[in-house]
This record gives structure tokens, C-alpha cells and sequence, in this order.
């Protein structure tokens, strides 16, 4: 799918106010669905922390993906365990020899 046609190009800038970051970049427009019940508590998310919904729904993105097991070497490590790793190389490097 081309995405190409869906966004909309900004200046690259980051704005600081007070309580709020406000991203202009290239920005991907989305249609999400959301029962009655997540929608009436985003509204009031958004009215208490007098934000956008967009803005909102970007944060906790930013949230679960900042959280988001990735594994990559903090899973390989230790994955050796009590087992010895040049012994094991050695070992495969002398039955590749012959």
C-alpha cells in the first residue's frame, strides 16, 4: 500500500507549551475504531489534559511502544547459560576442518 498519498508535510519542528509537545513532521493520517465506552473516556482524557485526541492517541503509542519487549541481546544474554562458549566453538571450528 502507498502511504505517499496520506500525508501531509510540515516544516520539521518541535513545539514545547506548557503541558503539551506539539509534532510537525510528516504525519500519517489514520482511522482507528473505537467502541462508545474507550471513546468517552478518551474525550474526557482529552478535556481534563485539554489536549487533542490525536495527541492523546499518540502518547499512549509512544507509551506501549517505549515499553514493548524487543528482545534482541537483552534475550541473548545469558543465553549460554553455565555452558562454556569458546569450548563449544573450538569444537565446532575443529569439525569443520576436517
Amino acid at each position: 500500500m502507498d502511504h505517499a498519498a496520506n500525508r501531509v508535510l510540515f516544516p520539521r519542528r518541535l513545539l514545547l507549551r506548557a503541558r503539551e509537545l506539539i509534532y510537525d513532521d510528516v504525519i500519517m493520517r489514520t482511522i482507528i475504531d473505537l467502541p462508545e465506552d474507550q471513546l468517552n473516556a478518551l474525550a474526557e482524557l482529552c478535556k481534563t489534559q485539554r489536549i487533542s485526541r490525536a495527541e492523546a492517541i499518540r502518547r499512549a503509542l509512544a507509551e506501549m511502544l517505549a515499553h514493548q519487549h524487543t528482545g534482541g541481546r537483552e534475550n541473548a544474554f545469558g543465553a549460554w547459560g553455565r555452558r562454556d562458549s569458546k569450548k563449544f566453538v573450538e569444537k565446532l571450528r575443529r569439525e569443520w576442518q576436517q
